[in-house]
Parts: structure tokens; sequence; C-alpha cells
């Protein structure tokens, strides 16, 4: 009896998160939050913001903007992101070899309990030489 209590506590409870965080279909799109990362001659920003998704889990996490480099070098921008509690690999969104810009375009699953950070890095194929990761999750409080 107890189990089965238990069972059905855990189905409540996750019943109401659902109700809790579910975006309604017709619900505004939350304000863009600007973001910005630099490093070297390079420097990336734009803004990000969710929207409802067609699946699970029930929001998109978009974010867009530019990277512009004024050097020779090659950049590229990174993000990772972790799922509750379970980090993702890094990946890549643009690159850039020489001055110029080019545009930065991320479409990524999110949930409440999802948290990505978003940095510039030299070079193309890897992490190893980056700015300061941002966070791309953390969200302004509305005080209306």
């Amino acid at each position: 009896m107890r189990t089965r209590t238990a069972a059905m506590a855990t189905a409540a409870a996750a019943a109401a998160l659902l109700a809790a965080t579910a975006v309604p279909a017709n619900a505004a799109a939350p304000a863009a939050v600007e973001w910005s990362v630099q490093h070297g001659t390079a420097a990336a920003a734009g803004e990000r913001w969710t929207e409802p998704g067609s699946g699970w889990p029930p929001s998109v996490l978009v974010i867009e903007g530019e990277l512009t480099n004024t050097g020779a070098g090659c950049y590229s921008v990174w993000t990772r992101f972790v799922y509750d509690l379970a980090p993702g690999p890094a990946r890549k969104h643009a690159e850039i070899c020489g001055p110029g810009s080019v545009e930065v375009g991320v479409r990524q699953s999110y949930w409440i309990t999802t948290t990505g950070s978003i940095a510039v890095c030299r070079g193309t194929e890897n992490t190893s030489d980056c700015g300061t990761w941002r966070s791309a999750t953390t969200w302004p409080i509305d005080r209306s």
C-alpha cells in the first residue's frame, strides 16, 4: 500500500510541475535578452529567448547574433549545455577566418533544469583557447 501511495504522490507532483511550467500555445514570446562574448580579435553578440516547442521538452532556446573578427586569425562560437546535471558536449555554431562577420544561430531544446553557456574560441576545431564562458540560460527578474 505504501508503494502505491508513494507512486501516486510522485505522479501527482510530476503533473503539478508540468502544469506549472507548461507554456500555453497562445502565450506571448518572452522578451529577448542580449548576450555578448569575446576573445582575441573576435566578438559575438545578439539576442536570446525561448519559444514553445513541439515535443518534449516543451521549450526551445533560440540564440541569434553575429560573430565578428577584426584580425587575421580564425575564431568560432561554441555552446555547452547541461541537462539535469548531465553535461553535454561542446558544439560549434559559427566560425570565421580573417576579418568579417557571420551569423550565429542556435536552437536548443530547453527545460527549466537546463543550463548552458556560450563562448568565442580561437580556432575552429576545439574549445581549448576560449574567452569567458557566459550563461545563455540566466534570465532577468521581472519586477512588474
